[in-house]
């Protein structure tokens, strides 16, 4: 739902964010020099205009019409035809141009799905292209182990680290920074927004919207309407990625005396109440290994954009040798406000 960086600054961590959608609209001269004067993000192709990252909600609201996503499900769109330019155009607002030739860059990853035939190559390999063509010398991350890198410092890197994002939620256990186990699910919070707009008869921006606006997991809400139904499918979601986690640790025979935390994040995970919900579905699972506290962070949104930063000042700061990442200073400056 949202292309994020993180960069150092002396001693701040420096975060820019935009929203991953555009809404078309038709072009006029007044129209164009309305966005130009308002710093709109767009661009203009034949007769057309496109609002690009956080002002294409706004937009689409305002003009009844829905919001079209460079990325889909965790990677790049194969249905959408601009999805190539919009998403460059996203990505050089976010990142900018490096500071000096070939400056190390670490983009997150999602693991291949294990419930679909998704394939994330098409994606790592265009984004690693782009970025290179940018001036960086990029290398991927799994999303996941980013989760651990910036939220388990603390305890050696080891534990378990769920990233629930837009199009996919990404699972990585890792002991002492190795990725023991590390997949993810082809569902998320756009899978929760469609689920709902169907349900309710409500339109999926709409519902987006209403989902980022002080929406709480507390179960108070009429079941008829749309906060109702969201708690509905969040409560799914939870189950159905619970499922998976047990399942995947069968498979891979992980040791059952393992007694680890559980860090939860990414925007998905930002509604007041998530943590208490995961760490209740927990309680009734099956997997073998003991869980000995839930995690939840203030920034969830920032926390793999901050977990790709410590990789990249490892690598770094060792001169290209492995090394175990340093913990990473706690952000002390953002350059735009943060959403779910």
């Amino acid at each position: 739902m949202n292309i994020l960086s993180a960069s150092q600054d002396g001693s701040e961590t420096v975060f820019v964010q935009q929203r991953n959608s555009f809404v078309e609209i038709d072009y006029s001269d007044m129209a164009e020099q309305m966005l130009s004067r308002s710093d709109v993000l767009h661009i203009r192709k034949d007769d057309k205009v496109y609002v690009v990252g956080d002002d294409a909600l706004n937009f689409a609201n305002i003009f009844g019409k829905e919001t079209r996503r460079p990325m889909q499900h965790g990677i790049l769109s194969s249905e959408e035809s601009s999805a190539i330019p919009m998403i460059k155009l996203i990505i050089e607002q976010v990142v900018g141009s490096p500071s000096r030739p070939n400056e190390r860059l670490f983009y997150s990853s999602p693991a291949d799905p294990i419930d679909s035939d998704l394939s994330t190559l098409y994606h790592d390999k265009t984004l690693e292209s782009m970025l290179g063509d940018m001036g960086y010398d990029p290398e991927p991350i799994n999303e996941g182990m980013a989760v651990i890198y910036s939220e388990l410092a603390d305890n050696n890197f080891t534990g378990l680290g769920v990233s629930f994002g837009a199009g996919m939620t990404n699972i990585c256990l890792a002991y002492y920074a190795v990725p023991v186990m590390q997949f993810s699910i082809a569902r998320g919070g756009d899978w929760i927004d469609q689920q709902t707009a169907q349900a309710t008869g409500t339109a999926v921006d709409k519902v987006t919207s209403i989902k980022e606006d002080d929406f709480q997991l507390d179960f108070r809400t009429d079941v008829g309407g749309v906060e109702g139904a969201l708690s509905i499918y969040y409560e799914n979601l939870l189950d159905y990625v619970i499922e998976n986690i047990e399942r995947e640790v069968d498979e891979e025979d992980i040791e059952e005396g393992l007694d680890v935390p559980v860090v939860v994040t990414g925007g998905t995970s930002s509604p007041k109440g998530f943590e208490e919900l995961f760490e209740h579905h927990l309680e009734d699972s099956t997997i073998p290994f003991s869980v000995n506290e839930v995690r939840s962070i203030d920034r969830p949104l920032y926390s793999v954009a901050r977990g790709s930063l410590v990789a990249a000042r490892s690598e770094e700061e060792s001169d290209g040798s492995a090394s175990e990442p340093e913990p990473e200073p706690e952000p002390e400056a953002e350059a735009a406000p943060e959403s779910n």
